[in-house]
């Protein structure tokens, strides 16, 4: 059996997104001190919506033969579908329970199931792990931002994820 800590990274997702933005005001939430130019309402968004397309991109790769995996524009999305305008708590609900119900999914798959492959259309071949291990992976890319965001406002990162 194949180790799985690439799930337990995934599962351990739930419930960040809540956290990280724990005490932040509307005006906090749409404060762009940096990194980057986004405003961390639009980080939270983002990840709502990179989940769900991720997610897709899994249960492809798990019930089609080699499918075709499209790359979406991040950028084109923040302004298109009005971050700016959308509430946070139904973006952090939605991508909690979006991993709550692929978590199902992928502890119930076999080892083998992980080797099968989509076709990105920028990147080529990825296996469902390369998948969900990127996915674990693109939370926390984004989460740093966040607690970056956070301490330039001068707002503390919650205790539960001071390290």
């Amino acid at each position: 059996m194949m180790a799985r800590d690439f799930i337990d990274h995934y599962a351990r997702g739930i419930g960040l997104l809540n956290y990280a933005t724990e005490g932040l005001t509307a005006d906090e939430l749409h404060a762009r001190p940096g990194p980057g130019s986004w405003s961390t309402a639009q980080v939270v968004i983002h990840l709502a919506d990179a989940d769900l397309v991720l997610a897709d991109r899994m249960k492809r790769i798990i019930a089609e033969d080699k499918p075709p995996l499209l790359a979406f524009d991040e950028n084109k999305w923040v302004e298109a579908l009005g971050y700016d305008s959308q509430p946070i708590d139904t973006a952090v609900l939605l991508f909690d329970l979006d991993r709550r119900q692929l978590l199902g999914v992928l502890r119930g798959l076999s080892d083998a199931a992980f080797a099968r492959q989509g076709i990105h259309s920028e990147r080529g071949p990825r296996t469902l792990e390369q998948i969900v291990r990127g996915t674990a992976e693109h939370l926390d890319h984004h989460l740093r931002f966040i607690y970056q965001k956070r301490q330039r406002l001068g707002r503390a990162i919650p205790e539960r994820f001071s390290e």
